[in-house]
């Protein structure tokens, strides 16, 4: 499950890019199944043209961004912000559109170290965007270092240098002279058979990470008009809450590079016992964020007060404590829902992720939210949206678990067959000279 992490009152520009964004990512970054699995087989040499097929895809999703952005306008007008505030929208969205292709080869390109397990120089590579994308955002927002004065417009184009220079990074690590002759990424041709398998089990991927999002967006706009505290409150529950999200995202992706590694290799019974290692450890971790949830959430909040009036904070942290009771009980199941839909998008299961995603999300979490808010008086109304949301959580963790148990995981592959001898091929002549 992926939460959004902004004000959308005050960067609905910035949501609603990635909101598109976020189908072209995940269906191109779903080639880091296609590395782990031929990484598994022993057949290096498909990893690079795997990944070229993603670099193809990401060009063309580049330009259909770029084509969003031409349509910006009665986009942002659908949001309702006032024209000054959505002027500051309409120009973050079209100049993030425009230079999305940056972002997604990025991202697709980084898959041929996600997915052979090769993540420190990917956090590397990221810590180094980081201080860029900081400085160019301190010097392009505000004029310094000889740049004019930019505001709204410096700080996405700061973004998308920013990610170019991963892009010059990874593509001068993918070209290197070892990576070309073990790897094939020197094979630059367009593998219409590959292309199509990406795709096959890439979109949904996409598909489901895109209506994720979106879901989430419109639970924050729903809580949105109830108050101005109620938005507050879960504004900052979410925030808190990313402090023990953010880390299992990790978890969730090693876990499904190691599944499919496991079944390139033949082995389920290895890729099993990756599911419940990774399971254990997390669970451990929510359990002990729970607890702290539940016994110090003033902790939690000591950060925002800082930045608070007295008055502000008063009105707020009564609710926010109530919401953390939301977030340390349906974060024990968010451990199960990252880690077995992990495993399943691992193995080539997206299609079950999507459609279970997509229907829990709208049915038990998005559809309630809406009638809550809608019909619901009083301080109510919060309360019973964030049930819907620790509903739709629950649901979604035990359905994955459920068709983890199943099994049929086990026997899916997104890669050819290795090719195998038959063993009674006879021996080829020799000749002596």
């Amino acid at each position: 499950m992926v939460r959004p992490r902004r004000d959308e009152r005050s960067d609905a520009g910035g949501i609603l890019n990635f909101t598109f964004f976020s189908f072209f990512l995940g269906t191109a970054t779903y080639v880091s199944t296609f590395v782990s699995q031929y990484d598994g087989a022993n057949m290096p040499k498909r990893i690079g043209p795997a990944v070229w097929q993603s670099i193809y895809f990401s060009v063309a999703a580049g330009l259909i961004m770029a084509a969003i952005a031409m349509f910006a306008a009665p986009l942002i007008r659908l949001v309702g912000h006032e024209p000054a505030i959505a002027g500051y929208e309409l120009t973050y969205f079209r100049i993030l559109s425009f230079g999305s292709v940056a972002g997604i080869i990025d991202s697709s390109v980084s898959c041929f170290l996600t997915g052979r397990g090769k993540t420190m120089t990917v956090m590397w590579v990221n810590i180094f965007k980081t201080i860029i994308n900081i400085i160019l955002d301190y010097a392009m927002i505000f004029g310094h270092f000889g740049f004019a004065p930019m505001g709204i417009a410096g700080a996405a184009a700061a973004t998308i240098i920013a990610h170019i220079a991963g892009v010059i990074i990874y593509f001068v690590i993918f070209l290197r002279t070892e990576n070309r002759g073990v790897y094939g990424t020197s094979q630059t041709g367009l593998d219409i058979e590959l292309f199509g398998r990406l795709m096959k089990f890439g979109v949904p991927s996409g598909v489901q990470f895109m209506l994720d999002i979106l879901g989430f967006t419109l639970f924050i706009v729903f809580v949105g008009r109830i108050d101005a505290v109620s938005f507050a409150a879960t504004a900052m529950a979410f925030q808190i809450n990313s402090l023990a999200f953010m880390p299992m995202i990790g978890f969730g992706i090693a876990t499904s590079v190691l599944v499919g590694k496991a079944l390139g290799a033949d082995r389920p019974d290895v890729a099993q016992k990756t599911v419940h290692s990774a399971a254990y450890i997390t669970f451990g971790y929510m359990i002990f964020i729970a607890i702290c949830y539940y016994t110090v959430p003033q902790l939690f909040m000591l950060p925002f007060k800082a930045q608070a009036s007295a008055e502000q904070f008063a009105a707020i942290s009564p609710i926010v404590r109530t919401l953390l009771l939301f977030v340390g009980f349906y974060c024990i199941f968010d451990t199960g829902n990252i880690i077995f839909s992990a495993a399943l998008k691992g193995a080539g299961d997206t299609r079950f992720v999507m459609w279970v995603s997509v229907v829990l999300s709208w049915v038990i979490m998005v559809v309630p939210s809406w009638l809550a808010v809608s019909f619901l008086q009083g301080r109510s109304r919060l309360y019973a949206a964030w049930f819907a949301l620790s509903g739709y959580v629950c649901a979604l963790a035990m359905l994955f678990f459920f068709r983890f148990l199943a099994g049929k995981w086990k026997t899916m592959r997104v890669i050819e067959k290795t090719p195998v001898l038959p063993d009674n091929v006879p021996a080829l002549p020799t000749v002596e000279v």
